[in-house]
């Protein structure tokens, strides 16, 4: 995208998509326009089997590929280590639910950190079978981001459910048989030599764009 600007009092011609700027200077890159765009982004994640986790990396893939910075923090380390929030312009989280709830490590970030998370642009996704429904994929239609919502003292500015993944093959005993009565009750597959991905995974790539952009208008 080619457009004309001004750069204090002097007219200049920028390329955006190559990060070029051409004034009475001559050709700069990369430029200040670049690096105006150019966020710190902290991915806060929580990931039990590891599919929240490969999701967490298709999306720091995509907003890197966009000239974005990203850091990439489980969340037992952000409790652990702690979190230099003055290195970071944007924070998305992302959190699976299991068996019906977050984990605990989850609530517990969110208390100790509700002042910092509110004070950046921010936003939050989770990652549910259920939301493989159309509906169970909204917000609204999410009983368990509205249980976040009614027991989290933060409120994300942006909010996304997922559907996630069923893996039986991989489960444990117990951890099959109880996936196998939520999925009964449900209505989902419970066959147990099925692994099934539910994931949209062009979604997931789409909501990295969506990250970006907001994080370069905050």
């Amino acid at each position: 995208e080619i457009s004309l600007g001004l750069v204090g009092s002097e007219m200049c011609i920028r390329d955006r998509r190559n990060k070029l700027q051409i004034d009475a200077k001559g050709l700069v890159g990369p430029d200040a326009i670049g690096a105006e765009l150019m966020k710190n982004i902290l991915i806060v994640y929580y990931s039990r089997m590891g599919h929240t986790a490969r999701m967490v990396r298709t999306i720091a893939d995509e907003l890197e590929a966009l000239g974005n910075t990203v850091t990439v923090m489980p969340v037992s380390e952000a409790l652990r280590e702690g979190v230099d929030w003055s290195k970071h312009d944007f924070v998305l989280c992302g959190f699976p639910v299991v068996y019906g709830t977050y984990h605990p490590n989850v609530y517990e970030f969110v208390r100790n950190n509700c002042t910092e998370l509110d004070r950046k642009p921010n936003a939050m996704f989770n990652v549910t079978v259920v939301a493989r429904t159309p509906f169970k994929a909204t917000v609204e239609g999410n009983r368990y981001m509205q249980k976040f919502l009614e027991r989290s003292p933060w409120r994300p500015r942006d909010l996304k459910c997922f559907a996630g993944k069923i893996d039986y093959p991989h489960l444990n005993l117990f951890d099959k048989k109880c996936i196998q009565l939520i999925m009964k009750i449900t209505n989902g597959p419970t066959d147990p030599s099925m692994c099934i991905d539910f994931t949209d995974w062009e979604d997931v790539k789409q909501y990295a764009k969506h990250i970006s952009e907001l994080a370069r208008q905050a």
